[in-house]
C-alpha cells in the first residue's frame, strides 16, 4: 500500500496491501488488526480473506459486499431475493464451483454472471472463462449467504438433469454395487447399460435419496414424460425429470444392478441390491418392477439396519405401551403380532424387539419376503415360493433346530397362521405381522382365515397396531388458535384442553420438509387379557374387543395420536390424515 493513504482520522496505513482490505480499513468498517489478522489466516488456510473476515465476526458480509462494490465498481446482489438458473449452475464444472466457492447467476447470450464474495480472485475467473468459453462478469454477494445458495443451486441443477452429458464434478461411476449379470435383452444393448451417463444419474439418485433420508424411490414412466419421485416422512417428492427415451435403460440398469432378467418386460420380477458407498457403510435396497402402458415402472425401498439399532425410546412408545411391549418380550412363549398398513413401521417394531432378545443364550431364527434388516446373531432365512420354501415350510424347519424365539415376516394364509400358534403354544415366543385397521380386528381377521377361536385366545398375547405419523420441525414450528370446541370435535378431552393448552402446526424452513422433519410411531397396544379370551371365544367381534379394551384403559390410535398432538410432536391435520376420528 502506498505510505501516503492513511485513515479518516489521519493515523497513516501500515497494513502493505490494498484493495478490499484498504477499502475496509478505510471506511472504518475494520480495524487494520483485523485485516491482517484475516489477511494471515487466508493465507494460512489457502482461502479467502473476506471468508475468514467474516467467520471471525469483524465484520458482517453484508458490509464487506456493499465495501467491495464500491472498491471496484462491481454490482452487489442480494442471494435471498434472486431464483439460480439450474442450467446455468451446469455450464460450469462442479469442482471449480466448489473450488472457488462462486455461483453462476444467470446467463446473457456469450456473458456468464458469476456471484462471488471476493471479485479480487482473479484466478477464479479465468479459470471458469476457460472452461466455459464465455465471457465472466462478477456479481458481489454476501458471503454467508453464498455456500447455501451454491449447494442449493447444485442440488437443484443435479436433480433436473435434461441431457445426462458429462459432468466431470460427480465420481459416481466408481461405486461398488452387487449384482451385474450379463445383459441379454434385445433392444437394450450393453453400451446402453453401461453407458457412463446412465450409470451417473442411477446411483446418484440413490445417494441423494439415502442422504435426504428417504424411504424408497419411484422410477415411473409415462407417455410424454418420464419422473422419479423420492418417498421422505411419508410423502411422495418429484426430483428429476430425465427424457422418456431414456426410460429403457434406466430400467436396464437398475434390472442388472440387482441381477434381474432384462429381457423380461412382462411380469413383475422383485431383487436386491447392495451398494456400498464407503468402506465401512452398505446399503441395501430392495427392488421392483412393474410393467405398465408405457414401459416398466420400478420402486427401490431402501433397507437402513441402523433403523433397528435405534432402541425402543426413539420409536415413539408412550412410556406405559413401552413397559407392555418389553413386558410381553420377556415372557418364553406366547405370540406378539404387529399390525398396520404397508410402510407403517412394522419391520423395525419387530426388529427393535428381536434386538433385545438377541443374546448369547437365545436361538432366533426368522422367515421374510424378504429379510429387509441384517441382524447379525439372527438366522435370517429368505421364502422363496418359487423353489417351495415359504413361510410354513421355514416354520416347520424352525422348529425342528431348537428356537426360542421365531419371528415370521406375514401371516398370510391358515397354515402358516395354525404352525405359528402350535410354536407359540409349545414354548416359542412368536413374532408376526398382519395388515389390519387396528388391534381389535387382528383378533376377527385370525378367525376369518380359519384358525379356531380357542387357539388365538391361549396363544396370542400382545398385538401392536401402529401408524406413522411425520414429526413438525422444533425449528419452525408455530403454535394455533384453535377454539375449545373445534378441539372437543376432534376427540380431545374437556380436562386435556385445560388453561395453557396448545397445539402446533407447520410452517417451514430449510432445515425441514414443508415443516416436517422425521416420523414416530403412533401405537395401539393391546395384551389379549382372560376378559378378551371370553370375548373370542363366545365368538365376539372386533367392537365388542375394542369396548372391552376402551374400559381397560387402551389407547386406540386415535387417542394415541391426539397425545402426540398435544405433545407439539406432530399436527392435529397430519394425525388426522393417518388416523380415523
Amino acid at each position: 500500500m502506498n505510505d501516503s493513504v492513511s485513515l479518516a482520522n489521519g493515523t497513516p496505513l501500515r497494513i502493505g496491501v490494498g484493495g478490499l482490505p484498504q477499502r475496509l480499513v478505510q471506511d472504518g468498517i475494520i480495524s487494520e488488526a483485523a485485516a491482517e489478522s484475516a489477511l494471515q489466516r487466508a493465507r494460512d488456510h489457502r482461502s479467502s480473506f473476506v471468508t475468514q473476515l467474516t467467520a471471525s465476526g469483524a465484520a458482517s458480509a453484508r458490509d464487506v459486499a456493499s465495501a467491495a462494490s464500491t472498491e471496484f465498481g462491481v454490482p452487489v446482489m442480494d442471494l435471498d431475493a434472486l431464483v439460480v438458473d439450474s442450467e446455468v449452475v451446469r455450464l460450469v464444472n462442479e469442482k471449480l464451483l466448489a473450488k472457488y466457492r462462486v455461483l453462476p447467476l444467470f446467463r446473457r447470450g456469450k456473458r456468464i454472471f458469476l456471484g462471488i464474495a471476493d471479485p479480487t480472485n482473479l484466478q477464479a475467473l479465468d479459470d471458469i472463462k476457460f472452461q466455459t468459453g464465455m465471457l465472466v462478469d462478477a456479481v458481489v454477494v454476501d458471503d454467508d449467504k453464498l455456500q447455501k445458495a451454491l449447494d442449493k443451486a447444485l442440488e437443484a441443477a443435479d436433480s433436473a438433469m435434461p441431457s445426462l452429458g458429462d459432468d466431470e464434478g460427480m465420481d459416481l461411476e466408481g461405486l461398488e454395487v452387487t449384482g451385474g449379470d450379463e445383459p441379454t435383452g434385445d433392444s437394450v444393448t450393453r453400451d446402453d447399460i453401461e453407458d457412463a451417463p446412465i450409470v451417473r444419474f442411477v446411483n446418484k439418485i440413490m445417494l441423494d435419496a439415502i442422504r435426504r433420508g428417504a424411504s424408497d424411490i419411484h422410477f415411473e414412466p409415462y407417455e410424454k414424460a418420464y419422473r422419479v419421485r423420492v418417498r421422505i416422512d411419508g410423502v411422495l417428492k418429484e426430483v428429476a425429470q430425465p427424457p422418456v427415451q431414456l426410460g429403457p435403460k434406466l430400467a436396464a440398469r437398475l434390472k442388472v444392478m440387482s441381477r434381474l432378467d432384462i429381457a423380461e418386460r412382462r411380469v413383475p420380477q422383485d431383487g436386491r441390491i447392495k451398494m456400498r458407498i464407503s468402506q465401512n457403510r452398505a446399503i441395501d435396497f430392495r427392488l421392483s418392477t412393474c410393467p405398465t402402458l408405457w414401459g416398466e415402472k420400478i420402486v427401490l425401498r431402501i433397507l437402513d439396519s441402523s433403523q433397528a439399532m435405534l432402541g425402543i425410546d426413539a420409536l415413539g412408545y408412550e412410556p406405559f405401551q413401552k413397559d407392555l411391549y418389553l413386558q410381553f418380550l420377556a415372557k418364553p412363549q406366547g405370540m406378539i403380532l404387529v399390525t398396520g398398513p404397508t410402510g407403517s413401521g412394522k419391520t423395525v417394531s419387530l426388529y427393535t424387539g428381536l434386538n433385545i432378545l438377541n443374546r448369547e443364550d437365545t436361538n432366533i431364527s426368522t422367515a421374510e419376503d424378504p429379510a429387509e434388516i441384517n441382524l447379525p446373531g439372527v438366522n435370517q432365512v429368505n421364502v422363496n415360493n418359487k423353489v417351495g420354501l415359504t413361510f410354513a415350510s421355514a416354520l416347520r424347519a424352525f422348529l425342528r433346530q431348537d428356537p426360542d424365539v421365531v419371528m415370521v415376516g406375514e401371516i398370510r394364509d391358515l397354515e402358516t397362521a395354525e404352525i405359528a400358534i402350535k410354536a407359540a403354544q409349545t414354548g416359542h415366543l412368536v413374532l408376526s405381522t398382519l395388515h389390519t385397521n387396528d388391534a381389535p380386528q387382528t383378533l376377527t381377521r385370525l378367525i376369518d382365515m380359519g384358525v379356531k377361536p380357542y387357539a388365538i385366545a391361549t396363544s396370542v398375547s400382545l398385538i401392536i397396531a401402529q401408524r406413522l405419523a411425520r414429526r413438525l420441525c422444533n425449528h419452525c414450528k408455530v403454535p394455533l388458535d384453535v377454539p375449545p370446541e373445534a378441539l372437543l370435535k376432534e376427540g380431545f378431552r374437556a380436562e386435556d384442553i385445560a388453561t395453557g393448552f396448545r397445539i402446533y402446526g407447520p410452517k417451514g424452513c430449510d432445515a425441514c420438509t414443508d415443516g416436517y422433519k422425521g416420523r414416530t410411531g403412533i401405537y395401539q397396544v393391546l395384551p389379549v387379557t382372560e376378559e378378551i379370551g371370553r370375548i373370542i371365544m363366545a365368538g365376539g367381534n372386533a367392537i365388542e374387543i375394542g369396548d372391552a379394551a376402551d374400559n381397560m384403559g387402551i389407547w386406540d390410535l386415535r387417542r394415541a395420536g391426539l397425545a402426540k398432538v398435544s405433545a407439539g410432536v406432530t399436527s392435529l391435520d397430519e394425525i388426522n390424515s393417518v388416523t380415523i376420528d
